[in-house]
């Protein structure tokens, strides 16, 4: 999973390997605490002795977590609990990084820099129907892989993509529910009918009637205009600026004058949670 991620890993099956690997020069540790034989406490200790500098991530079960919080008095940089969102591992693998350098070296992120890859994303073409589009949707609630360590979620959102892969659109949830409501319900009501109020049984089954009626229905035709683009070197106060003011909750990034990934909320969250971190 790591390495879909872009990252460059190196294995150790116990703590007395990782200490004898660490002369391959990681820029980062992930570190179990309950392990046989030397366990993460310790080798952390012996990490800190030889490289002092190097930040430490600890992996740790609920049932632990003063063990985990006892770390961070030890060295540790950061702890999570198991099984952990990939996206946040290796949200926490860069800041650990990004963090790890010398103070005169700081520069505060690019949106490049907190972006959600393209690649990492679900696409589906314009053509696809609602039915398709709901159940790549329903995958994404679920792990798409997952280990007793971390686990892979999707982002709950499609890019809507046209045959040449440029963004055509977008399809979220809430697109989904305008979608279910008949014409005539988001219509301006008459002023004579303000007062009208529907009864239960002018809403029944309303509901899966629409859904059912809008199954084949190309998810182009009821999918939202793309959100603006942003340049993946912008500041994140720049992306910030953009979601505010325009009302977005999320961005597409151009990289090179192509389309890179996405910057969400959330994304800018993380951000946040990282600048106020002690």
């Amino acid at each position: 999973l790591l390495k879909r991620k872009g990252f460059e890993t190196i294995l150790a099956a116990s703590g007395e390997e990782a200490t004898a690997k660490l002369g391959e020069a990681p820029d980062v540790v992930i570190l179990d605490i309950k392990m046989s034989g030397m366990d993460g406490h310790a080798t952390l200790g012996k990490i800190k002795e030889t490289h002092p500098d190097l930040p430490v991530i600890m992996l740790t079960g609920h049932g632990a977590l003063p063990s985990a919080r006892e770390a961070l008095s030890e060295g540790a940089y950061d702890y999570l609990t198991k099984p952990c969102d990939i996206d946040l591992l290796a949200a926490k693998i860069r800041d650990a990084h990004f963090y790890s350098r010398k103070a005169d070296e700081f520069e505060e992120r690019r949106v490049m820099g907190v972006m959600v890859p393209l690649q990492e994303y679900t696409t589906l073409n314009g053509n696809a129907t609602i039915r398709e589009a709901v159940a790549a949707l329903k995958e994404s609630f679920s792990s798409k892989a997952s280990t007793s360590r971390i686990m892979e979620t999707g982002h709950r959102s499609i890019l809507v993509m046209d045959e040449k892969n440029g963004i055509e659109g977008f399809l979220s949830i809430r697109d989904l529910l305008e979608m279910a409501m008949p014409p005539y319900l988001k219509a301006p009501k008459p002023s004579t009918a303000d007062s009208i109020q529907y009864s239960p049984m002018f809403w029944k089954n309303m509901f899966s009637q629409t859904i059912l009626a809008n199954a084949d229905t190309p998810i182009r035709e009821v999918m939202s205009p793309p959100p603006p683009f942003i340049d993946g070197e912008a500041s994140l106060m720049e992306a910030a600026y953009a979601m505010v003011i325009g009302n977005h909750r999320r961005l597409i990034v151009e990289l090179s004058g192509s389309v890179g990934g996405v910057i969400r909320e959330q994304d800018l969250f993380f951000a946040i949670e990282r600048i106020l971190r002690p």
